[in-house]
């Protein structure tokens, strides 16, 4: 499965960096979850999850990313902020890349700003 969704992350981040954003991690680990990307869209800090699901039996992708993945998100991209001074006074937005449908012909949505920070 860690193949499969090793695949999408690596197409979303194409399809970003097509977009303009520019790629400063993938698959960050914290204490607290991984981040599947961290990217850069100007002087905005970007934290990307990536969802696939082959169907949408149970609300699809989208609808994956619960409040608690979305919690388990936003403490991971503080401990990625706490790692990186650097990133300390950036502007910070979570972004939701989901694909849909089989494997080979799923098409990726991006939804920017999908949640906030609580």
């Amino acid at each position: 499965m860690r193949r499969v969704g090793d695949t999408f992350e690596q197409r979303a981040c194409a399809h970003l960096v097509q977009a303009g954003l520019t790629l400063v991690a993938s698959n960050y680990s914290t204490r607290f979850g991984e981040l599947d990307l961290v990217m850069r869209d100007g002087d905005t800090l970007v934290f990307v999850e990536v969802r696939y699901r082959r169907n949408t039996r149970f609300g699809g992708a989208a609808a994956s990313v619960t409040r608690s993945k979305r919690e388990r998100l936003i403490r991971a991209a503080a401990g990625f902020i706490g790692n990186h001074a650097q990133y300390a006074n950036c502007a910070c937005r979570f972004d939701v890349v989901t694909f849909e449908g089989d494997s080979e012909h799923a098409q990726g949505r991006w939804k920017k700003a999908a949640f906030d920070a609580l």
